[in-house]
């Protein structure tokens, strides 16, 4: 028999391991918990988190309804249409001016004066990366992060050469790949390079690997999409037909019907009207073939600036073209700007034709086929077509803030010219009043404000919207975009850190702490409650530049009066873990609300040791 103190001891025993069973076993709110900043997560914690779980201080038992995270996307609000303008001034002497402010500038958008809403300086220097530590402190059981001074230098620089092999003639690609042979010597370390075709037949990935690039300029040869060495009857080139099926040139198609006239009626005066048709015809096949070639271009251009896009740097896009003509893609070649713009992609161009006079007989290596009655006029189409080639070159470069360098022969001083952004460019942005969703094209014209004699390049126009984007797709994109460039933003209140420990040679962890300061954060009051919404991204980038992996988390936020305040004073942070291989890495973290459609960017770096 147990005395009554046995007994009395035995029940409490019993209570104590019961209530310590339904807490080992019972399922744990999805609420937040409250480690400080700096805490780790426990030694035994194998499992990959690709999404961060946000830790703040509340404490009490409200807080699963305050503080709590989901994966469905959220609806926000949207920022208004910016319409953004690199612009390169330059002195009389064409040095680059520096020093000049939002007010020294005036824009109008078709003769209307805009409001420049906003205004930054770019220099190489503002995109270098700003390094933050790998924090010192090691997880349980995992070896101390090293000191911020052995983290490696991350590349600042992606530049992207693309040669134009669909329309450069043989002597074209001989000359640039003897040119661009010369250039990886002026590379930095911190320099990335890629090499492209238009053709899509060269692909070399961003590397600093300058034995993989020279291998690449192996494969720039003439690659034509329509083919060469044809010659329809009659003989039509795309000028010509652009003229006679787009412009009704009257003058044009007589060329061409003398021309049909000669080759396959034997100048017989009675077939005069048959060789009119047969001209008709050869003018919709050489415009079609034309247009085809043109298209193909442009789509390996947009795929190449998507993909420098994604790259955490400064980003330069190098085009090596004899040039080609624009005829029915003038709003896509404005996209193109606009695209690159919005991705702070500067693009320099190189005429691949180098100095050369018009050249009235064509190409030797496939000498025309032309009459002696239309030789004269078919010599001064090749002459207008050759001039009007180099056009898109300069409105690529004029239109992104980037070089135009032609009618030389040192190619290989272009292409190190064409690598290295301007020392000074100043984007600025303005948000077009009673914008009408029409797709019509807008003139902008970009002025100095006092009238100095400076030289100001910047885009000439922009195409308007045909629709309005979802709310929900237009802010997932802004992120996206946020989240692959490397500029900082900091209209909301965060602080990144980073901390990792080895798991074993070949794995480690890598926590990626978000410490978020509510006090700069607009929040909605309704019903006693301060409502908003974060999305908080994270990406993670390896030494070349290349997305290793990342993560998204919504963080709502219903918060009484009272742990508002109390958060207000410590602020809260979030943790997200991913699990990779020992190396160097970019950490880029972006954060948005949704009452505020505000943002936060921010950088960091990690040495991880093998």
């Amino acid at each position: 028999m147990l005395n009554p103190l046995q007994s009395t001891f035995s029940r409490r025993t019993a209570i104590v391991l019961l209530l310590a069973w339904l807490a080992l076993f019972s399922p744990r709110s999805s609420s937040a918990r409250t480690p400080p900043a700096q805490e780790t997560s426990a030694k035994n914690d194998k499992a990959p988190v690709q999404t961060p779980t946000p830790t703040p201080t509340p404490a009490d038992a409200n807080s699963a309804s305050e503080l709590s995270t989901r994966d469905n996307p959220a609806t926000f609000k949207v920022r208004v249409n910016l319409v953004l303008v690199r612009v390169v001034v330059r002195d009389t002497q064409g040095k680059v001016v520096t020093g000049l402010k939002k007010e020294d500038f005036q824009l109008t958008d078709n003769r209307k004066p805009q409001i420049i809403s906003t205004f930054s300086v770019e220099t190489p220097e503002s995109h270098k990366l700003a390094v933050n530590t790998a924090a010192a402190t090691a997880e349980s059981g995992g070896e101390p992060s090293p000191p911020a001074s052995q983290v490696a230098p991350l590349p600042q620089r992606f530049v992207a050469v693309m040669f134009d092999d669909t329309n450069m003639l043989l002597q074209d690609t001989t000359f640039v790949r003897d040119a661009a042979s010369r250039l990886f010597g002026a590379l930095a370390p911190t320099d990335r390079v890629a090499m492209f075709s238009t053709s899509g037949q060269v692909t070399q990935d961003f590397t600093q690997d300058h034995e993989s690039l020279k291998n690449a300029l192996f494969g720039i040869v003439p690659r034509p999409v329509t083919g060469g060495g044809f010659h329809d009857c009659p003989d039509v080139s795309y000028y010509q037909a652009d003229l006679i099926v787009n412009r009704h040139d009257s003058q044009a198609l007589a060329v061409a019907a003398e021309d049909a006239l000669a080759c396959a009626f034997n100048n017989d005066p009675r077939m005069t009207a048959q060789a009119q048709q047969l001209a008709q015809n050869a003018s919709q096949r050489a415009a079609s073939s034309g247009d085809t070639q043109t298209e193909y271009v442009y789509r390996h251009l947009e795929e190449v600036i998507r993909r420098i896009s994604v790259m955490p740097g400064q980003r330069i896009l190098a085009l090596v073209s004899p040039g080609f003509i624009l005829t029915t893609m003038t709003m896509e070649s404005s996209d193109l700007v606009d695209r690159a713009n919005r991705a702070n992609i500067v693009i320099n161009t190189i005429d691949a034709r180098g100095l050369y006079t018009p050249d009235l007989l064509g190409d030797i290596a496939d000498p025309p086929h032309d009459s002696q009655r239309t030789v004269g006029y078919k010599s001064s189409y090749r002459v207008a077509s050759q001039m009007a080639q180099a056009d898109i070159l300069a409105q690529l470069a004029d239109g992104t803030g980037g070089t135009f360098f032609h009618n030389r022969n040192d190619v290989d001083e272009g292409l190190r010219e064409a690598v290295a952004a301007p020392a000074v460019s100043y984007l600025i942005g303005f948000s077009p009043q009673n914008l009408k969703i029409d797709g019509r094209y807008h003139t902008l014209k970009v002025a100095m404000a006092s009238k100095q004699k400076y030289a100001v390049q910047a885009r000439h126009g922009y195409y308007a919207p045909r629709s309005i984007s979802d709310p929900a797709e237009a802010a997932k994109q802004e992120i996206q975009e946020a989240l692959f460039s490397q500029d900082e933003i900091r209209d909301l209140p965060v602080e990144l850190q980073t901390q990792f420990f080895k798991k074993d040679e070949a794995q480690a962890r890598l926590a990626v702490l978000t410490h978020v300061d509510v006090k700069g954060i607009r929040f909605r009051k309704n019903a006693g409650r301060n409502l908003d919404n974060l999305t908080v991204a994270t990406a993670i980038f390896d030494e070349n530049g290349n997305f290793v992996t990342g993560g998204e988390k919504i963080v709502e936020m219903r918060l009484l009066d009272k742990t508002f305040d109390r958060l207000s004073h410590s602020g809260f942070t979030l943790k997200s873990s991913f699990d990779i291989k020992p190396g160097t890495y970019l950490v880029r973290l972006v954060v948005r609300d949704a009452e505020g459609s505000q943002m936060a960017a921010r950088n960091g770096a990690v040495n991880i040791p093998f």
